[in-house]
């Protein structure tokens, strides 16, 4: 490891709590915590509000808390020359978002990571991006409540389903912003491919599936692939990904790392 890592979390649900305990296993820390209630963490590191009262050192914030975090905590961060490493891409669907964390990151010679999340093969998609990739389609397959207080209960009744139903059909622009909670899988595939407006997402809810399953489907001048990934949930939430979560450390190790893949 580089060593020089000070990291700090936005977040403490089933993903902030599983990170948190990752990293201190790893020897990574992190050094302080930002919720929405300071006064209530529980996890013996300190905690505080915003940005501005981080302690000094903090060279990267890790975001936990989906895209109302990244929204309220990403630009300040960007801003104050903290990396920024988060899964919540659907949030860059919102295009003044994304342009206030694009000036932000300018501003304060930062970056902004976007961890894989769920889902594998965005070194293909990217490489596909410059060779000639012409089709991509990522289809999200979870179990019915695993859609609950989603906009999927707009159209399906979750609890009435005998079969695999689809809720959703549209670009992942469309996905991300009408399921803040559960498309940033698919605006993952959309940013490392043909972009949130050219990728095409379908959303399933299946009473038969025992987990998350994410299919993606490319092709182009590069030639074609398909890959298929079923996810297990975290233990204490069965909406948040166990993969997400795992994706955060695997960045936040390569970003430490001497010679990273």
């Amino acid at each position: 490891m580089g060593g020089a890592m000070q990291i700090a979390v936005i977040g403490a649900g089933a993903i902030g709590r599983w990170l948190i305990a990752a990293l201190q296993a790893a020897g990574m820390g992190p050094v302080a915590l930002i919720l929405r209630d300071p006064g209530k963490a529980d996890l013996g590191i300190p905690a505080v509000g915003r940005v501005a009262d981080l302690p000094s050192g903090i060279t990267h914030l890790v975001d936990c808390a989906g895209h109302t975090g990244l929204a309220a905590h990403g630009a300040a961060a960007l801003a104050a020359g903290i990396d920024v490493v988060t899964v919540s891409l659907g949030a860059l669907a919102d295009d003044a978002l994304a342009t206030e964390l694009a000036a932000a990151a300018e501003a304060g010679n930062s970056r902004l990571h976007l961890a894989s999340g769920s889902v594998g093969a965005l070194d293909l998609l990217r490489a596909g991006a410059v060779g000639g990739l012409t089709h991509v389609r990522y289809t999200g397959r979870k179990p019915p409540a695993a859609w609950r207080g989603s906009a999927a209960e707009d159209v399906l009744d979750l609890d009435q389903l005998t079969g695999a139903a689809i809720h959703f059909k549209g670009t992942a622009r469309q996905a991300a912003l009408a399921y803040p909670k559960n498309a940033n899988v698919a605006a993952a595939v959309a940013l490392a491919g043909l972009g949130l407006d050219a990728t095409e997402v379908v959303l399933i809810a299946d009473p038969a599936a025992t987990g998350n399953l994410h299919h993606i489907a490319a092709h182009g001048a590069f030639g074609e692939f398909t890959l298929q990934v079923q996810g297990n949930p975290l233990p204490d939430n069965p909406k948040s990904s166990g993969l997400a979560a795992m994706s955060l450390l695997a960045e936040l190790k390569r970003l430490d790392a001497r010679i990273s893949t």
